[in-house]
């Protein structure tokens, strides 16, 4: 019996990797030709499967490692995000972020994700500025987001965890910004370059002998004997165990069809900020603010140590199934973008915005991922529900110990979790998706 998946789509994200683009140019990418052997192929070099592929390293040493990615590291969604690892809840399907399940459960194994990084930095020799422990702020620029604000920390208090409330006057020293009105500071997330953290791994795993290929979309995996075979544009794999860590794209390979909702967030990134501007700006170097209301506009400041000194700005959702947001949705977001920049800092008002571009989420309804085996010798790290740094960190590991038979915490945890609920049918799904979106993006309003 030969059993076959093909993948339907693959990556087609709008606008520039901005992370990536900010750094020293890589090496020339190594593409997958001709016909090899691994014992493990790890489709994905995104936060998951490089994490994946670190933890194998450590199953054991002696595995031949080959990781797949279809486009160059960092490029994907890994060097699209805002840099947040977050180890307290962080549910974006709720008002305050707070979660509905076993909040302390969740903050362990977010904190056991940060540590897997922070030790991946160590052995690697990755750039300490890459993984940044700043803390973040959720900002809060309206009386209902100060309650928000409020709630969560409530919330925090009951789990003992650490925060600050900072006022008006606190939030514009840090920012340089008098929008809001006040702010929680937490201070386990980490503020990451994530291009540059992603890269750091490559080059780290690449010493300890691990193949990466970039440029090698997997168009199929089938069956043949007792082996997989994994299918590029210009090279094959045998392997006996495939780990697929390609968060919503696993849809595009046949699995939990009509069960994820593929969105996709947009971001714009300043300018290097010349002295005057800095000077007019004022406030800290380095920064990053979450938006107290989970629809509202993320916003994060970089330094030269990062790639610049740079302000992101990030809002806008939309959901495509397809997977392929259009040109005027980049240019919707983009113009939202900048009247949120101008509002938060009317002495840079103006400033025009050297890159824009879309990253794709995925999400299931009832917040599950999807981390187990979903054919003998396939195993998945998928579904990160808008957290990828972290989730994807957790369910690349998961998947690494479940394709090797080791118990932990986190394939018990993610063990246990349902399947992903089945959504409703298109067109409905698309539409009122949508509508839902830009009414809770209007309601958001100056957050």
């Amino acid at each position: 019996m030969t059993s076959t998946w093909s993948a339907k789509t693959l990556p087609d994200l709008p606008g520039p990797a901005a992370w990536n683009r900010i750094l020293a140019d890589q090496p020339a990418p190594q593409t997958l030709a001709g016909s090899t052997t691994a014992d493990v192929v790890v489709i994905g070099a995104g936060f998951a499967g490089l994490s994946a592929a670190r933890r194998l390293t450590q199953i054991d040493p002696a595995l031949k490692i080959a990781v797949l990615d279809a486009c160059r590291v960092a490029e994907s969604s890994a060097g699209r995000n805002s840099g947040f690892m977050i180890d307290l809840p962080h549910e974006l399907n709720s008002e305050d972020y707070a979660g509905a399940g076993d909040d302390q459960a969740i903050t362990s194994l977010n904190r056991q994700a940060i540590a897997f990084a922070g030790e991946a930095v160590e052995d690697y020799g990755i750039n300490p500025n890459f993984f940044d422990r700043a803390g973040k702020i959720n900002g809060a620029a309206s009386a209902k987001a100060v309650q928000h604000n409020e709630s969560y920390a409530t919330h925090l208090q009951g789990l003992g965890e650490a925060f600050d409330m900072l006022d008006a006057a606190q939030m514009t020293e840090i920012t340089g910004s008098r929008h809001y009105l006040s702010g929680l500071y937490t201070p386990g997330t980490i503020m990451l370059q994530p291009a540059g953290y992603v890269r750091g791994l490559v080059d780290g795993l690449r010493r300890v002998g691990v193949r990466i290929f970039e440029h090698s979309p997997v168009h199929r995996f089938l069956r043949q004997g007792g082996a997989w075979k994994v299918v590029t544009p210009e090279g094959d794999i045998a392997t006996q165990k495939i780990i697929l860590t390609v968060n919503g794209h696993l849809e595009s390979f046949g699995f939990e069809r009509d069960r994820l909702m593929q969105l996709f967030l947009f971001a714009v990134m300043t300018p290097e900020l010349d002295a005057d501007a800095v000077s007019r700006l004022g406030g800290s170097p380095r920064w990053g603010v979450t938006p107290s209301d989970p629809m509202g506009t993320t916003m994060r400041r970089i330094d030269t140590d990062q790639g610049g000194n740079r302000i992101v700005t990030r809002t806008c959702a939309l959901l495509k199934p397809n997977m392929r947001p259009e040109p005027k949705s980049l240019e919707r977001a983009a113009g939202v973008m900048q009247r949120k920049f101008d509002q938060r800092f009317p002495q840079l008002a103006g400033m025009q915005m050297e890159y824009r571009w879309a990253g794709h989420l995925c999400l299931s309804l009832n917040s599950v991922a999807v981390m187990r085996e979903l054919e003998d010798g396939v195993f998945s790290g998928c579904v990160q529900n808008g957290l990828g740094t972290a989730r994807g960190t957790l369910t690349g590991i998961g998947a690494a110990d479940l394709a090797f038979g080791v118990s932990s915490k986190i394939t018990r945890h993610f063990g246990t979790e349902a399947s992903p609920t089945k959504l409703p049918p298109q067109p409905f799904r698309e539409i009122g998706a949508n509508m839902v979106l830009r009414w809770k993006e209007w309601r958001a309003a100056a957050e």
